[in-house]
């Protein structure tokens, strides 16, 4: 594990990533359908360059038969966030365009379209 310049708890953390959320339109909110947010420190398989991950059924794929699944989840990563940031406006930052990001892949909306928009 690399060091992590910038020191902050979870809870500060998880805080964070509600207030990115609060910033989110809300007509945007209302149409997301099934899905959880979540914080970890790391993903599971020990990468340390990934901020945030989507898994889940994109809206645009779900077809009439869609019903009786787990809520999609985004996880964010905050030692793998903490790692690319150096102050804690970074991290505000950081966050807000990572939360986006996962947003945009429950809508399917990929990588390549994101960075055409300016998000990447």
């Amino acid at each position: 594990m690399g060091t992590v310049p910038v020191e902050m708890s979870r809870e500060r953390f998880e805080e964070l990533v509600g207030e990115a959320l609060d910033e989110v339109p809300v007509e945007l909110l209302s149409m997301m359908n099934n899905v959880v947010f979540m914080v970890e420190d790391a993903p599971p398989d020990g990468s340390e360059d990934l901020l945030g991950l989507y898994e889940g059924t994109a809206l645009t794929d779900r077809g009439w038969d869609y019903a009786g699944v787990l809520p999609d989840r985004i996880t964010i990563y905050r030692l793998a966030t903490l790692r690319v940031c150096d102050t804690e406006t970074d991290v505000i930052d950081e966050v807000a365009i990572t939360v986006v990001h996962e947003i945009a892949h429950h809508f399917g909306i990929d990588d390549h379209r994101l960075h055409e928009l300016g998000w990447g």
